[in-house]
């Protein structure tokens, strides 16, 4: 189809019709997505499934006490939100920094940054929401850091909110 076809409103009525809006239910995500141990990702939004260009979004469920593998996503930026739990977030050449989220938060990852998600509660699930700068899931699953024991915590800090005692 052209683009001179959607003169006819027609067209345009039946193309948006099949190519509009699209709803992918909750229970019909797909695991046959890019995978690091110790988290499940599901895909809801990518381009084989909706013909998403430009974004990838999905599910994360990390089991209690549970932590990731390191890894980083390439070149693109990732968005994470927190539906439910308590996220840890370890990130750089040694995870020697973290940060913690929960219900609500966002957490924005850039690329290239070597993390790893930490489920912080000892007994409930953390299930997050993963949005991707790309419509193909990139992961570089990484085996050779030495973490640092004890990582620097860092707060969000900006004009509102202060650093704590």
């Amino acid at each position: 189809m052209t683009d001179h076809d959607h003169d006819n409103p027609h067209d345009q009525h039946e193309h948006w019709k099949h190519h509009g809006v699209q709803v992918i239910k909750g229970d019909r995500l797909d695991p046959n997505t890019a995978q690091t141990p110790g988290m499940f990702r599901q895909a809801a939004i990518n381009h084989a499934r909706v013909g998403a260009q430009k974004i990838w979004a999905g599910t994360v469920s990390i089991q209690p006490n549970a932590k990731t593998g390191v890894h980083h996503h390439g070149e693109l930026e990732s968005v994470i939100y927190v539906v439910r739990g308590k996220a840890r977030m370890r990130w750089g050449e040694r995870l020697e920094f973290v940060a913690e989220a929960g219900p609500g938060d966002f957490i924005y990852v850039p690329p290239f940054v070597p993390h790893q998600e930490i489920n912080a509660s000892p007994d409930e699930p953390l299930e997050c929401v993963l949005v991707r700068s790309d419509n193909e899931a990139v992961v570089v699953n990484i085996t050779d850091v030495d973490p640092v024991e004890r990582p620097e915590e860092v707060y969000w800090i900006d004009p509102i909110h202060k650093q704590p005692d």
